[in-house]
């Protein structure tokens, strides 16, 4: 008897493209790590400028994301997942000519704008187009694929910053996006989702409570904790983020329908994950540049060196998922978060300035494997947690959660680094460098209890009908 094949001409195509768009957002975070230090000093770079080179890319990712959805269910996933695609490619091109720190902060704030779309609609697109009992091991192989531009991100921004120009980092990722706008205007099936409403409202809210909070994150240890402007824009952020709350809770058509959080996998999945990807952003931002100003190696060595780490998402991913189709996404999210909470701590005990580069490999590999595990199962709990036509807001909030989970740890990561080291020497930022992963670990930590809080077992909620939203309430009882 013939066995039936995983996918179709249709979904293979889907998958593909959009595992690839995927691939090119993901290494254009972390391409720029093994860059940081040179970036620094071309551009005469302080430690909080360098700190907005990433942030200015992941919050506009992460406050976009839920209106790229809406975006996508209006206009059409298809269509707006290739202008995307367009839009990254522009913006990184206009990051490879930038003159100034400045207005590279601002190329990557209009990336993560190009990189929102591109990543919740290749979710939605991914979500929709296989069932759901295929739809763990699809998003295993989506994240696998993905994985590897995690796993070679360090490594190609090393090469290129090394061999030619930190610059070409950027530029790489043109005739990428160019080759990947047409090939999904002619090979994805377009699709519409149920929300046509824009929450321009819920938008802005969210984005100021965001920007408040990080800015005030940020600032702590330059302007001073008590000063005015931290305090009130602390204190701004939150008022905004109840605010966005409040005003999700009575809009006609909110960004974040907050009756999806009555469904326990659908909100636990979601704490977890900020929290583990917060811890993650910790050690993205950090370990690249100890390998580089505390142990001395070149951006390409830093980037080889970094493999034990990111390359586990590539080889663990796709197991991982095919296991939560089987066991459900609880165990993951509970053993995945604790092993990257290890191995971040095994660094912040045996880190310093003269370490041997063979004492960090075996924490490396134990945390990579850690974070690989949780993110297939922290997808796989949102995405069915909601009937399939709200597939494609659950994605955009699952992802929101995941940068401005990124967002955070490196703000507070940064904060933490400022107030114990510096770049002043090796020995200096070796100081900082144990405290940030010192951080990385208890972030990984809080991770794991919020994953404790997911069903034993996951019930399929998206098998119900889109009318049937009500029913996700069951779900937290």
């Amino acid at each position: 008897m013939p066995t039936k094949a995983f996918a179709t001409r249709s979904q293979t195509w889907v998958l593909v493209l959009a595992s690839a768009a995927s691939f090119m957002a993901a290494l254009d975070t972390l391409v720029v790590t093994t860059a940081l230090t040179t970036i620094r000093v071309d551009l005469d770079a302080s430690l909080e400028q360098l700190e907005w080179t990433v942030n200015a890319y992941n919050l506009s990712f992460a406050v976009l994301l839920m209106s790229a959805a809406v975006l996508g269910d209006r206009f059409g996933r298809q269509r707006m997942f290739a202008g995307g695609v367009a839009l990254f490619a522009l913006a990184s091109a206009a990051c490879a000519v930038a003159p100034s720190v400045g207005w590279l902060i601002a190329a990557r704030a209009a990336q993560g704008v190009g990189a929102a779309l591109i990543t919740t609609l290749a979710l939605a697109l991914v979500g929709t187009a296989f069932a759901p009992q295929r739809r763990g091991s699809a998003l295993g192989i989506f994240f696998a694929l993905t994985g590897l531009a995690v796993a070679s991100g360090p490594l190609i921004g090393g090469a290129i910053t090394e061999g030619i120009a930190w610059e070409w980092i950027f530029w790489l990722n043109v005739p990428i996006g160019l080759a990947l706008a047409p090939l999904a205007l002619a090979r994805i099936p377009e699709s519409f989702g149920p929300d046509k409403g824009l929450d321009l409202p819920g938008l802005a809210l969210v984005t100021a409570g965001a920007l408040g909070l990080v800015w005030g994150l940020v600032r702590g240890n330059i302007a001073g904790w008590g000063s005015v402007e931290v305090v009130a824009t602390l204190a701004g952020g939150a008022v905004m983020v109840a605010a966005f709350v409040a005003w999700q809770l009575r809009a006609p058509e909110p960004m974040l329908p907050m009756r999806f959080f009555r469904s326990r996998t659908f909100s636990a999945g979601n704490a977890a994950i900020f929290f583990a990807v917060a811890a993650l952003f910790c050690g993205v931002f950090f370990i690249a540049q100890f390998m580089q100003s505390g142990l001395g190696y070149g951006p390409l060595d830093a980037g080889l060196r970094l493999l034990p780490w990111t390359a586990t998402l590539f080889f663990v991913a796709p197991i991982a998922g095919a296991l939560v189709d089987r066991f459900g996404e609880r165990p993951f999210m509970i053993a995945g978060p604790l092993l990257q909470a290890a191995g971040m701590g095994w660094i912040a005990l045996v880190a310093d300035a003269g370490i041997a580069y063979g004492a960090l490999i075996p924490p490396l590999i134990v945390a990579g494997v850690g974070v690989s595990m949780s993110f297939p199962a922290a997808q796989n709990s949102v995405v069915g947690a909601v009937p399939e036509a709200a597939i494609g807001k659950a994605a955009g909030t699952n992802m929101t959660m995941r940068e401005l989970g990124g967002v955070f740890g490196i703000a507070i990561s940064v904060a933490v680094f400022a107030g114990a080291g510096s770049y002043a020497s090796a020995q200096a930022f070796s100081d900082g460098f144990v405290a940030a992963m010192g951080t990385s670990a208890a972030l990984s930590v809080l991770g794991a209890l919020c994953g404790a809080a997911l069903p034993r077992r996951s019930k399929r909620a998206a098998a119900v009908p889109a009318t049937a939203i009500p029913a996700i309430e069951a779900e937290g009882r």
